[in-house]
């Protein structure tokens, strides 16, 4: 086994100094930061309308033309705050819908990058299409993951106009359209975002949020393919010199040693979710589909196995892949056998710069009359776009709807929290943008 010190791992010092404590807590509200809090609330109910509205617009990763429907939605209300707006459409071959940007340039001073996503994971032929209401909770495909985020964005920054506080510093949202499934190549598909991610001073992400925490740490993702070869025979003259083990062996072997060779560091995970062997494996166009035909009595020509492999830290992930490949070139006799990765999502490490973030957003969150924030366990935290800018910016995540079931039919947000969490995002904004 191999083992890193990935989970006490720093950002470069320079991060860490874009952001700074206060000399002392807040953990009061001050009058203005009081009448952000009224205008939130006033709009409240402005608010559950908007967002039923954008519920009932279908906007599965692959319906482009439901993304780009729920973004005119936003691109209206944002617009009429004064943000400029724009729209980036992805090449036709990815079938993706493209991501939404709105500006807004106020006075010098910090520029802030507030990120969300559009797409949910229900089909347009999915039974669970509708927005629906009972009491304090509301139902509907994608509300807390994570159309109930994108609104809490929109109606902070509302408020924040609304007492004449939108004018300090620099605002850019950028929502983009496909993340449930991004698009490849991820040069591509998330280039602009990596760039508003330099651009900016700090980055927030409005993915769900937790009772007591916040994310600044979140594990990467990647994909990894396994495709092993065999000498096609009758079983009869399995380990024979001229037939060797076959495919399947190899494949067991390989994956056995992964198993027992890989594991160790914290917070690394892998797993073989789909496998294929036999005489012929016919892939087509879905790796998650794999159409596999072989007897009992001829060896396994061919295994081809597709997993998921996820991580710390850009160290560990890359620790992974070379005793991967070490473990695959070690071949049984009669077969061969090949690895290939593929990057999705990078490791979102945290970094004293995001530590002092989550200290402003406690302090936000006691002055609510709640308690202090502490930072979500990352090796629990599944991957986000909050990753791709992490490395070039302050960046905390985990500030959307409270709520649960997402990517179930049961997907559920608490509307009292939903006020709440509107509430706390609309004044950590006024605090951090305040900031020396």
């Amino acid at each position: 086994m191999f083992h890193t010190s990935a989970r006490h791992m720093l950002a470069a010092s320079g991060l860490a100094l874009s952001l700074a404590l206060p000399a002392t807590a807040q953990q009061t509200l001050s009058a203005e930061e009081e009448a952000i809090k009224q205008a939130v609330e006033a709009d409240f109910d402005a608010q559950l309308v908007f967002l039923e509205k954008i519920v009932n617009i279908n906007s599965d990763t692959r319906n482009p033309e439901g993304v780009r429907e729920v973004g005119k939605v936003f691109d209206t209300e944002f617009k009429d705050l004064g943000f400029t707006t724009s729209w980036i459409d992805m090449p036709a071959e990815m079938e993706r819908g493209g991501h939404f940007v709105a500006t807004h340039e106020g006075t010098p001073g910090k520029k802030a990058l507030l990120i969300g996503h559009i797409d949910t994971v229900f089909p347009t032929t999915s039974p669970f299409q509708k927005f629906e209401r009972e009491g304090g909770r509301a139902t509907g495909p994608g509300i807390v993951d994570m159309k109930a985020g994108d609104a809490i964005i929109l109606y902070a920054l509302k408020a924040l106009k609304a007492t004449g506080n939108l004018e300090q510093g620099s605002y850019k949202v950028f929502f983009t359209g496909d993340e449930e499934s991004t698009g490849k190549p991820l040069d591509v598909s998330r280039h602009d975002l990596i760039e508003a991610g330099k651009w900016s001073d700090f980055a927030l992400n409005f993915e769900g949020s937790g009772d007591g925490t916040a994310v600044i740490g979140r594990r990467g993702a990647s994909g990894w393919s396994l495709t092993t070869s065999g000498t096609r025979a009758h079983s009869s003259a399995i380990f024979s010199d001229s037939v060797g083990a076959g495919a399947i062996f190899e494949a067991s072997r390989i994956l056995h040693r992964f198993y027992n060779e890989v594991r160790g560091p914290f917070g690394l995970t892998f797993n073989p979710g789909v496998i294929g062997g036999g005489t012929f494996v016919d892939q087509g166009a879905n790796p998650a589909a794999q159409n596999a035909y072989g007897k009992d009595n001829v060896v396994a020509q061919k295994t081809v196995v597709h997993g998921g492999l996820r991580f710390m830290s850009e160290a560990d992930k890359e620790a992974a892949r070379a005793k991967m490949r070490e473990i695959v070139a070690d071949h049984l006799p009669g077969t061969s056998a090949e690895i290939t990765f593929e990057d999705s999502y990078p490791a979102m490490t945290e970094n004293d710069a995001s530590r002092r973030m989550l200290g402003v957003f406690s302090d936000v969150n006691v002055a609510l009359g709640h308690g202090p924030l502490t930072a979500y366990p990352p090796e629990k935290r599944g991957a986000a776009d909050s990753s791709f800018v992490a490395p070039h910016t302050p960046t905390m995540d985990g500030l959307g709807g409270f709520g649960g079931n997402g990517h179930t039919p049961e997907e559920w947000l608490d509307l009292e929290k939903q006020k709440f969490a509107t509430v706390r995002a609309a004044i950590l904004l006024y605090r951090l943008m305040r900031e020396e």
